[in-house]
């Protein structure tokens, strides 16, 4: 017999291992993949929370569907993950620098921007749910740090 520790581990990985698919984008099939997988007591609120818990986004996957999917986890983020389509518009009013980015996924790519060195051009970030605000650090070189921007996310958005 599994002890209650044991179980909420065992759904914690059956609730990653899920998301890790790509597939799921609704709350409602998440609780039925895991009552598939022998989670009886799952409840929509529960995977609510958990979805909060472990930092899911909505994203697009490989057949352009919105789906929940995890983060990569620990460490900063890099131009190399899947993060940089989830940047759709950058754009500037030659004092602040704005990204638009898919529902959920600003927080994200603000830590990586966070991550960058001062010579990059971005002193610090601002992140809402689907929005950034960049503070340049030299803003009559925002052409330049729009020019980087643009290469890390391999967009020409301008």
């Amino acid at each position: 017999m599994m002890s209650a520790l044991q179980k909420q581990e065992a759904l914690v990985q059956a609730f990653k291992d899920l998301l890790k698919q790509e597939q799921f984008g609704s709350q409602g099939e998440i609780v039925e993949a895991l009552k598939a997988n022998g989670f009886e007591n799952i409840s929509q609120s529960k995977i609510s929370r958990m979805l909060s818990k472990y930092g899911a986004v909505r994203t697009r996957n490989a057949r352009q569907e919105m789906v929940y999917c995890l983060p990569a986890e620990l460490g900063v983020p890099t131009a190399q993950s899947p993060l940089k389509q989830l940047v759709l518009e950058i754009e500037h009013n030659e004092v602040m620098i704005i990204v638009q980015t898919s529902p959920g996924a600003a927080q994200l790519i603000a830590r990586l921007l966070d991550s960058l060195s001062k010579s990059d051009g971005v002193l610090g970030t601002i992140a809402g749910d689907d929005t950034i605000f960049i503070a340049p650090t030299d803003v009559s070189k925002i052409n330049d740090t729009i020019k980087k921007l643009e290469q890390l996310f391999s967009k020409n958005l301008s």
